[in-house]
């Protein structure tokens, strides 16, 4: 009679999963695991309920347990890996990721962790190789372009990180994350092709010059009021992205992830929830102003550049 009713006591589970009941739904498979400690599907299902409740400690063991007793099982090393890497241990993530991509190389979604995974511990190389071989299983993984871009972003290798913004938005249109991430980048590369107008080579300047005379040196003397307003104006630009970045990493991901726990939190009040999302938008609104300032400084600069005096 056990069986059946550890099967019952599954389908109750996975019904409370299916409504998003994740409490209820760990204490059925508790009580099935009270049952049948030794059946890896139980442990699957607790550890996937744990993860969803963020107890993320208990969501390794019966990972691991599962590993244990089904060892060939791939998703449970992929599932392990993701979890463990959010517990900061990021060796024994990559030990168990890479076990299970060694069980099934098609999974994209361990290619995807193990990128996560090698980013934290600053080892680019290897996760800009793990994002490329998710994107070679699945074109189409709009996180990987937009994970790849940002690490060309930390590199200032801007136009490569541009195109990686430009697939990233395209195959999710509105991703306001990538959306972002494409106007940092054009105004970057706006602002390098600007300054690059100081910085060409003499013997360029000197051939430009025998060919027609009237040409748009920089002389420090001539231009001396130009050169100072462009200096002035590259540094405000240089201020208003530091502060973008603070925005983003002080307010609005915080916000996000407090956000995302509050919709997950079943016994939250409305009014707790009302509160987080009034936060929320808060943030974004400052965000989006702090976008529009670079964005206006930045076509200011290209401005700048087009009344270049002769």
């Amino acid at each position: 009679m056990t069986p059946d009713k550890v099967d019952k006591l599954c389908q109750r589970a996975q019904q409370a999963i299916a409504e998003r009941d994740w409490e209820k739904a760990k204490q059925v498979y508790l009580m099935a695991l009270g049952l049948r400690s030794d059946l890896p599907d139980v442990h699957y299902g607790l550890a996937t309920v744990y993860f969803q409740l963020r107890e993320l400690t208990s969501a390794s063991h019966h990972f691991k347990e599962v590993t244990r007793l089904d060892p060939l099982r791939a998703a449970a090393y992929i599932n392990l890996g993701a979890v463990l890497n959010l517990l900061q241990q990021h060796d024994d993530a990559i030990t168990a990721l890479r076990k299970g991509l060694q069980l099934d190389g098609s999974r994209v979604e361990g290619y995807y962790n193990l990128g996560l995974v090698y980013r934290r511990k600053s080892q680019l190389d290897l996760a800009i190789q793990a994002y490329r071989e998710a994107l070679r299983l699945n074109p189409r993984m709009a996180d990987a372009h937009f994970n790849i871009a940002n690490i060309y972003m930390d590199r200032d290798q801007v136009k490569l990180a541009l195109a990686h913004y430009e697939e990233a938005v395209k195959l999710r249109p509105g991703w306001e994350k990538a959306t972002d991430g494409l106007d940092r980048a054009r105004a970057l590369e706006a602002l390098g092709e600007t300054t690059a107008l100081s910085a060409q080579q003499p013997a360029d300047t000197i051939k430009a010059a025998k060919v027609d005379a009237v040409d748009r040196l920089v002389d420090p003397i001539h231009h001396g009021l130009f050169l100072s307003n462009l200096h002035q104006q590259a540094a405000v630009i240089e201020e208003t992205s530091k502060l973008l970045q603070h925005v983003v990493a002080a307010e609005v991901e915080p916000i996000i992830k407090e956000l995302s726990a509050a919709l997950l939190n079943t016994r939250g009040s409305r009014s707790e929830l009302e509160e987080c999302l009034a936060r929320y938008e808060e943030a974004v609104a400052r965000m989006k102003t702090t976008h529009q300032a670079l964005k206006g400084q930045v076509a200011k600069v290209e401005e700048m550049h087009q009344k270049f005096p002769a």
